[in-house]
């Protein structure tokens, strides 16, 4: 009996994707970030329950996006040769199966081992959606999906430690933390059965060999760098961290070289020097680093500043962030039409009024702290968020379409792995920060205000850089 191949990537008018197909499609974009958020306001209480150090509360974090980080270009690379939809059924079940072990873990250690492999199977997931949009959809529709796909991304962001907040303080049957990860199993499964009967399946016209030396050598710079960062301050710094520390340059350093040495002999490398070397993506991957580190290191210590000396319940804590929501739900309307108009000056906008929100939420936070509500943080909130939805949403867009279309899926996985990677560094490093401070005459009040206004800073140099971007 012969074998139907699925239609190749050139082949979008065989396939489309009609509106619930897509829909569906997108919870691959959405699931795995809501899953990274979420887990921010249950820290103190899988802290107390867990009896878990501040250090291990960073990993339950960081370990997450590390995982998933290191194996988005092999999840994508697995989808080209043996079938996006297959692929993407396969992480939906992983992540599914992953969210329950945590939802379960009777331990810290059980919990970070099954983040591990939750963001693994996100990983698996997460880069089909976007080829999928690619093999499927052109023109219009392709614009409007990409669109989408960002605003999955912002929504899930926004929405994650909100939805965290409700869940930990309703303690349905009494689960407390436990149901920010069980939400993800009724959802996974509905997704499932979507995705089996109305995903179409789609590979690549030529597969390419998936680069597991690169993918290691990533994973292992990756955990050079966040582990001692994570854990350094808690231990003492220890001799092991300033090592592990300056293992790091030599491990970029092998990693740079196997790259261009697989590039070279056309083996397919996870990271092509090639693609780093267009002025679109060096650029982006610019911004990526510096929105990403920021906002994942600000949704960090912000849930333990207003659940710590301001007090708030976590469900007052999520309430804190429901105007930044509806900041990412306003672009989410008139983004897409933004961006058609003002391509990457869009993005130079939301920078500014990002920089904005969060210096008049340092003011805010410094005048009135730790007598802070949802209500006095709503404005600068409603602000930051705004301006943060500018910049996140069509960022993967304008940038990707400046690169050659032969390149574009290579650089929607390198820009995918680095908005892990800097999630995951952004807890690390901007949470080391405000937790050290937060120990000093600074407090969390003014710890969480310096780092609104490096935040600021940031955002106000990234408007010339982005203006470099056509």
């Amino acid at each position: 009996m012969t074998q139907t191949s699925a239609p190749p990537i050139d082949a979008p008018a065989k396939s489309p994707l009609g509106p619930v197909a897509l829909t569906t499609l997108l919870f691959g974009a959405f699931l795995p970030m809501l899953s990274f958020f979420i887990i921010n306001v249950a820290l103190p209480a899988i802290g107390t329950d867990l009896h878990a150090t501040p250090g291990e509360l960073q990993l339950v974090v960081g370990s997450y996006g590390i995982a998933n980080a290191t194996l988005l270009v092999v999840g994508g690379r697995l989808g080209d040769g043996f079938g996006r939809k297959r692929l993407f059924l396969i992480g939906l079940v992983g992540f599914t199966v992953m969210s329950l072990l945590c939802a379960i873990a009777p331990s810290i250690g059980v919990l970070l081992a099954a983040r591990v492999l939750q963001g693994a199977a996100a990983a698996a997931m997460t880069p089909q959606v976007l080829a999928s949009i690619s093999s499927l959809l052109a023109g219009e529709h392709r614009a409007r999906a990409m669109a989408m796909f960002g605003v999955a991304g912002g929504a899930a962001a926004a929405l994650g430690q909100i939805l965290g907040g409700v869940l930990v303080e309703a303690d349905v049957f009494g689960l407390g933390w436990r149901a920010v990860f069980l939400v993800n199993v009724p959802v996974g499964i509905v997704a499932l059965a979507a995705a089996l009967k109305l995903l179409p399946e789609t590979r690549a016209a030529q597969a390419h060999r998936v680069d597991l030396a690169g993918a290691g050598l990533l994973a292992l710079t990756l955990v050079l760098l966040l582990l001692p960062l994570t854990e350094g301050r808690p231990l003492g710094w220890p001799l092991w961290t300033w090592l592990s520390l300056a293992a790091v340059v030599p491990a970029v350093g092998l990693l740079g070289l196997h790259q261009h040495r697989a590039e070279k002999a056309d083996r397919a490398p996870l990271i092509p020097p090639t693609v780093l070397r267009l002025k679109a993506m060096r650029i982006g991957l610019l911004l990526a680093m510096a929105f990403f580190t920021t906002f994942g290191g600000f949704m960090f210590v912000f849930a333990l500043a207003t659940q710590g000396e301001a007090g708030m319940s976590p469900l007052e804590g999520g309430l804190s962030l429901l105007p930044m929501a509806v900041g990412f739900l306003i672009t989410s309307i008139y983004g897409p039409r933004l961006q058609a108009r003002y391509g990457a000056g869009l993005i130079v906008r939301g920078w500014l009024i990002q920089a904005v929100g969060y210096a008049v939420l340092a003011a805010v936070g410094l005048a009135l702290w730790p007598d802070v509500t949802p209500w006095t943080l709503a404005l600068p909130m409603l602000i930051a968020g705004f301006g943060s939805g500018l910049v996140m949403v069509p960022l993967m867009g304008v940038v990707v379409g400046q690169v050659p279309p032969a390149q574009a899926g290579l650089g929607s996985g390198i820009l995918l792995t680095s908005q892990q990677t800097c999630l995951a560094l952004g807890a690390a490093t901007v949470g080391t920060a405000y937790l050290s401070l937060s120990g000093t005459s600074w407090g969390q009040g003014g710890s969480l205000a310096a780092v609104a206004l490096a935040i600021t800073a940031i955002s106000l140099l990234m408007t010339p850089v982005t203006r470099q971007l056509r």
